[in-house]
């Protein structure tokens, strides 16, 4: 079949080889919009890389800020009456006494296992897409290139994030006698089916479309002018910290009421999984008021802001040293050839 990466990366590689014996860095390469890379990987080298960094960044940023997510659930599922959800520390305070410290990361193999797959779903779907958008700059505005990834970067990821964010809050908010996740969703599969699983996901794409849109898009346009002001070829940890809480922040706050119909729908009691979403935020608004649709919102901004923060900071990270390991296993494989 050849050289998958075509003869002109092959060049490419031939004069990284002679650049680094020369004592010129290839930095430049690792930059994610140079006309070297886009030359040197092709679509889905780029959706495998993205893939492998976003299985990383996933799970690791998940874990890490279950303890946040366990309060914000709380926080969303009990009624507005309960002393409980008065504020973010009476609702930790709740789960210490009822479940102890542990009770912060109840449904933790859900989300190990879901966030790094759905993770890996989304970034290389978002990779993939952005490589294949960019061959329609001459007809498409570059700036909706962001926008347009994120998108079907969700709608792709959504098929595995919906179980494993409903298994997780029923969980936190407390499923009965079930002590293991996998208790849980044997349950749900007995009672409700298959279906069963993806109960709130009309919601949940209604919730992560503009999230995801608002989240991605806000982080390359926010990283493409640190690169511009820095004049450096990659992201510095601080500056994907940085970018990565705004963008996370931003969308968070915007998406907190789809957020809270969400999670209603995805904590509801057995048989009523046939309430709809305006149906519930109707409910929410007649019951609660318009700021019922508000709930949570303190630690879902801190929550985005620190998952984003963490989140891209990891994948910009992984990712670039997984290109690294790449473009070194293509030099050594050009040395072998050339010999």
């Amino acid at each position: 079949m050849g050289d998958p990466l075509g003869s002109e990366a092959s060049q490419l590689v031939l004069e990284l080889i002679i650049s680094r014996k020369c004592g010129i860095s290839f930095g430049l390469l690792l930059k994610p919009s140079s006309s070297s890379e886009r030359s040197l990987l092709s679509p889905l080298d780029r959706a495998a890389i993205g893939a492998l960094a976003g299985a990383f960044a996933g799970g690791l940023t998940y874990v890490a800020l279950l303890p946040l997510d366990a309060v914000k659930t709380r926080l969303q599922t009990l009624p507005s009456s309960s002393a409980s959800a008065s504020s973010a520390v009476a609702a930790a305070s709740s789960i210490l006494r009822s479940h102890g410290p542990l009770g912060f990361y109840r449904g933790l193999s859900a989300v190990l296992l879901g966030s790094a797959a759905s993770s890996a779903l989304y970034f290389a779907t978002c990779e993939l897409a952005k490589s294949l958008l960019h061959t329609l700059t001459l007809t498409l505005n570059p700036f909706f290139v962001p926008p347009l990834a994120g998108a079907l970067g969700n709608v792709v990821s959504s098929a595995v994030m919906v179980p494993k964010e409903l298994l997780t809050q029923r969980m936190q908010a407390g499923a009965g006698a079930h002590r293991r996740t996998l208790d849980l969703a044997l349950h749900i599969l007995r009672e409700d089916g298959v279906f069963g699983l993806y109960a709130g996901y009309a919601a949940t794409l209604l919730r992560n479309l503009p999230a995801g849109i608002l989240s991605y898009s806000s982080f390359e346009y926010l990283k493409a002018f640190a690169l511009r002001l820095t004049k450096k070829p990659h992201l510095e940890p601080a500056h994907s910290v940085a970018c990565g809480a705004l963008a996370g922040a931003i969308s968070a706050s915007l998406t907190t009421p789809l957020d809270v119909v969400k999670t209603r729908l995805m904590t509801q009691p057995q048989g009523e999984g046939s309430r709809k979403v305006f149906e519930t935020m109707r409910q929410i608004v007649l019951e609660e008021g318009w700021a019922g649709l508000g709930r949570g919102i303190g630690p879902r901004v801190l929550h985005s802001a620190c998952f984003a923060a963490i989140g891209y900071c990891a994948f910009e990270t992984a990712r670039l040293a997984i290109l690294q390991w790449y473009i070194q296993q293509r030099e050594k494989a050009m040395v072998k050839s050339a010999a």
